[in-house]
């Protein structure tokens, strides 16, 4: 089981070419299709077992499309290979979340992290190669060129050498549409890890948003069941809330709200 400590928020991040083009060209006049002003994207890490089982269908039902970021050697990917491939088809987002989910051990609450897969002994071409291997993995189910990325745990460092992490996002840059963790315009980093919020609590999170704010990313793991998990009535409350309010909050996978942002630059 892959274990995390929960960041309440963090910043969003469109890569250099993605990043500066919203800084600099989206006005106080943006809004997104349909002429909502707040852009709503659930996504779901790790692939896991609720997701298939609780959150597809949930999400069916009101016709949001979300983003799965899939751990490549997850054992959910292995033995349900054709339900994601149906996710996939289905016009949901599979995204890149690495190949091992290679996190930094020597921080915190990080007993969890196998050996092998501690980051702070990664190299940078090691880390990249793994991504592009992911990005492989994920063509071959869904056959996408383009993809997006959450950075496993959100370490940016590779290795010992805390510069790592500039080198690290540029070449990041040449492989994805658009990464999660940092951000210049702060009308982009609202990022929420749920675990254990109610329905209720997850709604407020939404209508109490600064006004200016234009994405919202909700980046849920286990839907009742699995880990750092909410319940299914707090789940579906929160896709009720947004479902009856369209034309406020604009719900769409997190690659989609990229394009569309680079569409209207």
């Amino acid at each position: 089981m892959i274990k995390f400590f929960t960041l309440v928020v963090v910043m969003l991040v469109s890569l250099t070419c993605h990043a500066d083009t919203i800084t600099n060209t989206l006005d106080d006049h943006f809004t997104w299709p349909g002429g909502g002003k707040l852009a709503v994207s659930l996504s779901y890490d790790d692939a896991l077992n609720s997701q298939l089982d609780n959150v597809i269908p949930a999400l069916d039902k009101y016709r949001f499309k979300a983003s799965f970021y899939v751990v490549a050697n997850s054992p959910v990917m292995n033995a349900r290979i054709d339900e994601w491939r149906a996710v996939a088809n289905n016009g949901h987002e599979l995204g890149n979340h690495s190949v091992y989910h290679p996190c930094r051990a020597s921080l915190p609450n990080r007993d969890w992290v196998a050996v092998h897969h501690d980051l702070d002994h990664y190299s940078v071409p090691q880390m990249i190669e793994e991504l592009k291997v992911a990005n492989t993995f994920l063509k071959a189910i869904d056959g996408q060129s383009e993809r997006t990325l959450t950075v496993p745990c959100g370490d940016m460092v590779i290795g010992a050498d805390l510069k790592s992490s500039q080198q690290y996002l540029s070449l990041l840059n040449t492989l994805f549409v658009a990464v999660k963790g940092q951000g210049e315009d702060e009308r982009f980093t609202h990022i929420l890890h749920p675990e254990g919020q109610s329905g209720k609590a997850l709604i407020d999170y939404i209508r109490n948003i600064p006004a200016d704010t234009l994405l919202v990313n909700i980046i849920f793991h286990g839907v009742g069941g699995d880990y750092l998990s909410v319940s299914s009535q707090a789940h579906a409350e929160l896709l009720t809330f947004l479902a009856n309010n369209r034309e406020t909050y604009y719900v769409d996978s997190y690659i989609n709200l990229m394009r569309y942002v680079e569409s209207v630059k």
